[in-house]
């Protein structure tokens, strides 16, 4: 799984092409030997807390952002996170409420401050307020700025906490473009089963500071996660914002895909016949080569051929790893 996506790093902006899609799945790496959680073998210390933290502040900042929260699986050494860009939800947002949310984050300016107590502005100093507002709701929809205050933050807790100062993550987070409803579901799957291809956990319900289990212990209960984005079923009219399949059809999914890949049996999801892969026309090996090695195989970007096309040219990639894996796992069986 220590595939190094690309040899140079890519600027940001040959990353992210919100004309292609909203979706991405992005990966943080710690650089220090003290783990972001799990037990340091060498003084038997435990940084387990640690996930918690990571955990807690990514759900608190899908609530500030206009990014929604669809996979995450915080590792011991590294964290996965599958995000969704709602850009026309920050573009809706008056200038109090970009004002207010930025402030949940930053201090902001003496201006902005001064505008959240409702004090008198001037021409010029309304003027100034809209040119911040401007930004502030540009970095509110942005999916650096989110990953940026989530690792600043979990650094300065661990550097706290180990008493030192330094770097606490690699430099940047890795990031792909989810570019169809095939690349989302599977790079969910794959997000929501690390902790049982890492042989820390042996069932979704279990796998700690992941989504999966989220969803599983709502889903009991008969409801959705509040700070993940909804599973809203399958495509029909008037359809509301969320992934367009069947909670408990994906519960279900990653729950035998799991069993796989922990009885190491490739066979075994194809006696279910899965709506999902038949909707998504998928054959079970498929499937299984997506979820269990999904970051070897694509670098940017992942979907289908004609979408990394696209994708490519939007974003001025000479070019594009993973177009002929692209055909094989990504094209109906």
């Amino acid at each position: 799984n220590n595939q190094e996506w690309s040899v140079m790093p890519q600027p940001r902006k040959n990353q992210i092409s919100l004309i292609d899609t909203p979706y991405y799945h992005c990966v943080s790496r710690c650089v220090r030997r003290s783990f972001l959680c799990g037990e340091d073998k060498f003084t038997g210390q435990s940084y387990e807390h640690r996930r918690a933290w990571v955990e807690d502040r990514l759900l608190f900042l899908s609530s500030v952002f206009a990014i929604d929260l669809c996979a995450y699986a915080v590792m011991s050494n590294h964290t996965h996170v599958v995000l969704c860009v709602d850009k026309s939800l920050a573009e809706s947002w008056s200038m109090q409420e970009v004002i207010t949310r930025w402030h949940q984050l930053y201090q902001g300016t003496l201006l902005t401050q001064k505008f959240h107590r409702g004090d008198k502005l001037s021409k010029g100093e309304w003027f100034s307020l809209e040119e911040t507002v401007t930004v502030y709701r540009q970095r509110l929809y942005d999916i650096s700025w989110l990953m940026r205050n989530l690792n600043e933050h979990i650094a300065r807790e661990a550097n706290k906490e180990d008493n030192c100062t330094g770097r606490f993550w690699e430099g940047r987070f890795k990031s792909q473009a989810l570019l169809d409803e095939t690349a989302v579901l599977a790079c969910m799957a794959y997000v929501d089963l690390n902790p049982i291809r890492a042989k820390m956990e042996t069932t979704p319900e279990t796998s700690k500071h992941t989504s999966i289990q989220q969803r599983i212990h709502a889903l009991i209960k008969g409801e959705q996660p509040k700070k993940l984005m909804r599973f809203v079923g399958n495509h029909r009219q008037n359809m509301p914002k969320g992934i367009a399949f069947s909670l408990i059809d994906y519960c279900e999914l990653v729950d035998s895909t799991g069993r796989c890949i922990r009885d190491d049996k490739a066979g075994y999801i194809e006696q279910h016949h899965h709506p999902i892969l038949v909707r998504l026309g998928l054959n079970s090996e498929q499937w299984l080569t997506l979820t269990t090695e999904f970051e070897q195989h694509f670098s940017t970007a992942v979907g289908a051929e004609y979408m990394l096309q696209q994708f490519k040219q939007h974003t001025e990639h000479q070019r594009i790893r993973g177009m002929a894996k692209a055909r094989a796992l990504l094209q109906s069986a």
